[in-house]
């Protein structure tokens, strides 16, 4: 089995999640890391995340290029790796695709393979990092036919290595449906925690949050530079699935202020139908 060289520009969650679950991967013999923070350089060190850490010159040495950035790094970085050998497999993880997709240049588009593992938690960093966070989760391969057959087949046999359940998508539909999934949750979360910081002292919230609150705020801590670059990229996406929960927000709105329960009772029986999606 041929041996390769894995290279991870971006050492947070992501990307040290992915380092640690390769550590188990037998076709991988070494592991390198770029990260333009000092702090998260010293910290991935010190974690064993990774065996060096290198510029990104070096990284392009490497047979596996994961690109564990935020969306807009990615685009920045994809011109910096233009003169990559033909034989390099460069992966972004980023939660949009379209935008990436359109962003690269000609010269490396056979390299590119474009993924979305749909994983994570709302820490960051490479003290966010967990070994297995790959386990049993989906991953969205987008566009796989314009990559090279080498780069499909190395990106198919890697994300198979950290045991992920693969899916394939065209970028427009895999953004339409990020937007629906994961990034109006994360935009309602922040609202929800703003809404109560400006009306609750840290006392009360201390005192009264519960589970409830806790869960549904949860997704508030997570990057606001990342989330930026996504919503940036996602935008008209994103805006629709607001102005769609604005819709049935209103609607549970308007049963509470008219004393309509019954309608109320049955938007909410209608919600729990999708729990049966997951059982």
């Amino acid at each position: 089995m041929q041996q390769m060289r894995l290279g991870i520009i971006g050492l947070g969650l992501m990307g040290g999640s992915l380092a640690l679950s390769a550590r188990r991967i037998p076709f991988i013999n070494a592991i390198l890391g770029s990260d333009h923070n000092p702090k998260h350089q010293k910290e991935a060190t010190e974690l064993g995340l990774i065996d060096a850490i290198v510029d990104v010159e070096t990284i392009k040495t490497c047979d596996i290029i994961i690109l564990a950035v935020p969306v807009e790094g990615v685009i920045e970085l994809l011109h910096r790796l233009k003169d990559v050998a033909a034989h390099v497999t460069v992966i972004d993880m980023g939660s949009t695709k379209e935008a990436i997709i359109k962003a690269v240049p000609s010269e490396i588009r056979r390299n590119f393979v474009a993924a979305h593992p749909m994983t994570g938690t709302e820490n960051f960093g490479p003290k966010a990092a967990i070994e297995g966070l790959y386990d049993d989760k989906a991953v969205v391969l987008c566009d796989l036919e314009q990559s090279g057959v080498h780069q499909q087949e190395t990106a198919v046999r890697l994300f198979s290595a950290l045991h992920m359940r693969l899916h394939y998508m065209h970028a427009h539909e895999h953004d339409r449906h990020a937007a629906f999934i994961s990034h109006m949750p994360h935009i309602i979360s922040y609202s929800i925690a703003n809404a109560v910081l400006a009306q609750e002292d840290k006392e009360n919230i201390l005192t009264l949050a519960a589970g409830g609150f806790r869960s549904m705020s949860r997704l508030a801590k997570s990057s606001p530079n990342m989330w930026e670059d996504i919503f940036r990229q996602n935008s008209h996406n994103v805006i629709e699935a607001i102005e769609r929960f604005e819709e049935e927000l209103s609607h549970m709105k308007k049963a509470l202020k008219n004393g309509d329960f019954s309608s109320l009772h049955a938007q909410m029986k209608n919600a729990n139908r999708l729990q049966e999606i997951f059982t």
